[in-house]
């Protein structure tokens, strides 16, 4: 029972302002429906889970997502069988952006007794080779908060709503302060100081090199860096002359 309250609590945390409109719908693979993941995300309200064979990972998620789920234990298996790096690959090669994700301690690997540059060298083929995020879970409940908070995130990207981190600035003033302190090393004291003599983010941004280094605190390295940060090189066409046609040459000469 315990589990159970604490797999309801954690699905909740993920989805606690879902409604039926932005539903996670989760399509789990048959072999993983007894996993205690499959039931911390059937209590969850804000996840529809359908259970079927899958021919690719073990959760497609919100019909762009397909997670492979593995404990480290599994991990270590299926490196020495082989499956790791071939459920790699068709995962990358398929039609759903794929996520690996690992389920476990360090425990749990140093009882395998695998070397840990093995490990390591699977894990880099996988993340770096072909491209496939890796995720770390304690356990179940935690991997089954992460395939709903994944599914959530990548939906608010696609509609362009990806929350930054961190309060909204409200005043203009606290707008071009943040604005400024995206410079290189410009931190708060900077940005307003900048603010302060320029009098707008536009008018620190085009000044002069010799204008940014009278500011208090702007050294020569520093100014460097903020004109690299703002400058473009103006592009250059060449202006290629058009070879006169035989048909042109023959008009001339009559």
């Amino acid at each position: 029972m315990r589990s159970s309250a604490r797999a309801q609590t954690i699905a909740t945390m993920a989805v606690r302002s879902s409604t039926d409109s932005n539903t996670v719908r989760v399509v789990v693979d048959d072999r993983e429906a007894s996993s205690k993941v499959v039931e911390a995300l059937q209590l969850s309200s804000g996840c529809r889970v359908e259970i079927r064979r899958l021919s690719i990972g073990d959760y497609q998620v919100a019909g762009r997502l397909v997670f492979e789920r593995k404990s480290l234990r599994d991990l270590v298996v299926s490196i020495i069988d082989g499956r790791f790096l071939s459920q790699a690959r068709r995962m990358a090669n398929g039609p759903l952006r794929p996520v690996i994700l690992l389920e476990g301690s360090s425990h749990d690997l140093v009882q395998s007794g695998m070397r840990r540059e093995a490990i390591q060298g699977a894990l880099i083929a996988a993340s770096v080779l072909m491209g496939i995020p890796l995720l770390r879970a304690r356990n179940a409940e935690e991997s089954a908060l992460l395939i709903l908070l994944t599914a959530r995130q990548t939906s608010e990207s696609i509609r362009g709503g990806l929350a930054r981190i961190g309060s909204r600035p409200k005043s203009k003033r606290a707008l071009q302060l943040h604005i400024l302190q995206g410079l290189p090393h410009v931190g708060p004291t900077r940005a307003a100081r900048l603010l302060d003599r320029f009098g707008t983010v536009q008018g620190a941004i085009t000044a002069t090199p010799e204008t940014l280094a009278e500011i208090e605190g702007l050294g020569p390295t520093l100014v460097r860096k903020i004109r690299w940060a703002v400058d473009e090189q103006a592009a250059s066409y060449a202006v290629v002359p058009l070879a006169p046609t035989s048909h042109g040459l023959d008009r001339a000469r009559a």
